[in-house]
């Protein structure tokens, strides 16, 4: 593990673009960002996930080859990179736990999103970036495995919710923009604007 600016990650992401394209498109699609909590402790990371955010909002990647095949997100993994807050060990669905996620972790993930996305030249919406949850209850109308999220049976509904005034509490069929997924999202097209200002 090293850790990276945002900067940096983009530059990752457009080295890697053409293999991430290639490999999507061999499973005729677009390339994918998933979204996760590690369900560890905030300095924990994982080498699951492409890019780990640390507590206090630092990046870190497992690997300089974002292209690299990991083990992130049941049968979504090839084209794909998966990102992850470490934080959320003990979390319930009612509960986000004692290491819930950071402010500085939601703005970290907000921009890495960004970074990943325009160096792999993909648009920020949900057919492109989801949560792990979205991604499990196949939310994108992909359907490589049996639904196992928070609209089904809550096996994985990472980031469902973030424990903030914008998204406090379990509600995965909320069309509010409360869900954690639609609040990254959004952060992170905010930080796409700004960029082109």
């Amino acid at each position: 593990m090293r850790e990276v600016s945002i900067d940096e990650l983009r530059q990752l992401a457009d080295v890697a673009r053409e293999d991430i394209w290639a490999t999507a498109r061999a499973y005729g699609r677009e390339p994918k960002i998933y979204l996760h909590w590690s369900a560890g402790h905030y300095f924990q990371k994982f080498g699951d996930y492409h890019v780990n955010i640390v507590g206090d909002g630092r990046i870190y990647v497992s690997t300089d080859n974002l292209a690299e095949v990991l083990a992130h997100t049941y049968r979504r993994n090839s084209g794909s990179v998966g990102i992850s807050l470490c934080c959320c060990a003990g979390a319930t669905t009612n509960d986000l736990g004692d290491e819930p996620p950071t402010a500085e972790q939601i703005e970290s993930m907000a921009q890495a999103i960004c970074a990943v996305a325009d160096g792999l030249w993909l648009t920020i919406d949900k057919a492109h970036v989801m949560t792990h949850g979205e991604a499990a209850d196949n939310e994108d109308g992909l359907e490589p495995h049996e639904a196992y999220g928070p609209r089904t049976t809550c096996e994985r509904w990472d980031l469902e919710f973030l424990g903030t005034d914008e998204s406090p509490a379990f509600d995965p069929w909320a069309t509010d923009g409360s869900r954690g997924g639609d609040v990254l999202r959004g952060k992170a097209n905010w930080y796409r604007a700004k960029e082109q200002e």
